[in-house]
Order: structure tokens, then C-alpha cells, then sequence
């Protein structure tokens, strides 16, 4: 019996031996590298010279590491409520009985699926402060449109009202959380006269928690590593660095300035970063997210 398990056991092995394979060769030497280099002056075209932590102490004199870091927060602090708002509200209207239904909920998830770099373009066209789309439809209805991608004071928030329209994956996984909801609370609520907000108040939002908690913490990540769209939309961070982002500033590090460990040592303090807040999120969870099971 010993000799068939061992068999089985190699059996599986030899099975599972390309994932193993592609996650040492792909993932596990990559990450070990990324430490290394991060203690090495690094420019790929030479030899990895040992420094210590110099990158980690010229990144906290670095001004545009500041910058970019605080361009980051900032777009994720405003992005991420408002992502996650508007995909419940969308998740809840396409959640009643309707006739047409289906092709609601596909008008409002096909956004979702448009390439980044399409969709930067695509929202370019339109935000443009001279020969865009959207001012002369806000000017028709009496509104004096900003000049959306050359103002540092309206840029962030182009980008946020992007966000806000690609939000089709997370208003799925809502709309499948709020068909989860047991019908019997919320007759037991109606019977007890709660109102469409108590209802959703006390009972919908409450039974859907453990979906808002995955959907935030999916959503701090993306929003700290955001970088397709506002590459494009706005070179180098204009107008004024407004737009430059944390990953922007560390692609440039590795592929434009060929400073790799520098790059990587960003990378590691971004990793920091996102696993403190997760985290965080996490104990915060611990109170307010209920699970049917428990």
C-alpha cells in the first residue's frame, strides 16, 4: 500500500509540476530578485553592485516620490468610495424586476470590458477642453465645462469620473451578493413597516458585507496601482505632476532611467503599503462584516 501511495503521490506530482514550475520560475525567483535589488545600484545593463538600504533612505528625500505618493492617496481616497458607491446603487437598480433586465445589466457591464488603452483614448477624445464632447453638452444645458485635462484642479477628478464608469466587474459581484440576500428578512422587515431605506439600511447592506469588504480591498489595490489611463491621458504627469502617479514614477525609474534597484526598493514600499491597509481593513472588518454562517 505504501508503494502505491508513493506512486500516486509522484503521480500528482508530475501533474502539478508545470504550475510548480512557472510559479518558481515566474513568481517565487522574481520576488527574491526584486529584495536583492532593491539593496543593489542596479541599471540592468551592468552587474548589481551591493549598497544597503541607500534606495530605501534617497526615496525619503525624494520630492517626486512625495509627490507621486500623495497624487496616489489622494486619487485613491476620492476613486474608491465613489467606485464603490456607484456600483451598489447600479448593483440595487439592476436588481428589480424589470422587463429588459438583461440587457440593462449588459449596457452597464460592457464598459468594463473595453481595454484600458482604448478607454483612455476613448475619454481623451471626450474630455478635451476645446474639441471634446462632453462641454458642449454641459454648455446646452447652461454649464461652463472646465478644460478637464489641462487643469491641475480638474485632472484627478477626470480620471475619478473614468473610474466611475468602468465599475461593471464590481457592480457583478454586487448584484450576485444582493441575490444571495434571504428573501424571508426582508418580508419580515416589510412586515414590520421598515421603509426601502431601513430595508436597505438594516438588511441589504448588512447581508452583503462580506461582498463590499472584498470589493474594497480589490478596489485599494487597483486605485494605489493605477497606471494604463493616466500614462496616456496625461505624459509625465501633467499638468504640473498632477497626474503622476506612484507606479508611473517607478515604470519610469526601471525602464526609462534604467534604475532598477531604485525601482524595486518603490516596489517593496508599495507592497508595505497596500498590505498595511488590507490589513487594516481586515480587523476594521471583524465588526461590521456578518456572515450567514456564523
Amino acid at each position: 500500500m505504501k508503494s502505491i501511495t508513493k506512486r500516486e503521490a509522484w503521480a500528482g506530482y508530475l501533474f502539478a509540476s508545470p504550475w510548480l514550475l512557472g510559479f518558481l520560475v515566474f513568481m517565487s525567483y522574481p520576488l527574491i530578485a526584486s529584495i536583492y535589488f532593491s539593496l543593489c545600484d542596479y541599471s540592468v545593463l551592468k552587474s548589481p553592485v551591493w549598497v544597503g538600504i541607500d534606495n530605501y533612505k534617497m526615496l525619503m528625500h525624494d520630492e517626486l516620490f512625495r509627490t507621486t505618493l500623495a497624487n496616489t492617496f489622494l486619487y485613491a481616497a476620492i476613486a474608491l468610495p465613489a467606485g464603490m458607491a456607484t456600483a451598489i446603487i447600479l448593483a440595487m437598480l439592476l436588481n428589480a424586476k424589470v422587463k429588459g433586465m438583461a440587457l440593462y445589466r449588459t449596457f452597464f457591464f460592457i464598459p468594463s470590458l473595453v481595454p484600458q488603452v482604448s478607454l483612455a483614448i476613448l475619454w481623451r477624445w471626450v474630455l478635451d477642453g476645446e474639441h471634446g464632447v462632453l462641454n458642449p453638452v454641459l454648455a446646452k444645458i447652461g454649464i461652463h465645462g472646465p478644460n478637464w485635462l489641462n487643469d491641475p484642479l480638474w485632472a484627478k477628478p477626470s480620471l475619478v469620473l473614468m473610474a466611475m464608469w468602468g465599475v461593471g466587474n464590481a457592480m457583478l459581484i454586487y448584484l450576485a451578493g444582493l441575490q444571495d440576500v434571504p428573501t424571508q428578512l426582508i418580508e419580515a422587515s416589510e412586515l414590520d413597516g421598515a421603509n426601502g431605506w431601513q430595508k436597505t439600511k438594516h438588511v441589504t447592506l448588512p447581508m452583503i458585507s462580506p461582498v463590499i469588504l472584498f470589493n474594497g480591498i480589490m478596489g485599494i489595490i487597483g486605485s494605489l496601482q493605477v497606471f494604463t489611463v493616466p500614462y496616456i491621458m496625461f505624459p509625465g504627469g501633467a499638468p504640473v505632476h498632477s497626474t503622476y502617479f506612484y507606479t508611473e514614477y517607478l515604470y519610469d525609474n526601471a525602464f526609462r532611467y534604467h534604475k532598477m534597484g531604485y525601482a524595486s526598493a518603490m516596489g517593496w514600499i508599495m507592497f508595505i503599503v497596500i498590505l498595511v491597509l488590507t490589513m487594516l481593513s481586515l480587523r476594521m472588518s471583524e465588526k461590521h462584516v456578518h456572515y450567514q454562517g456564523s
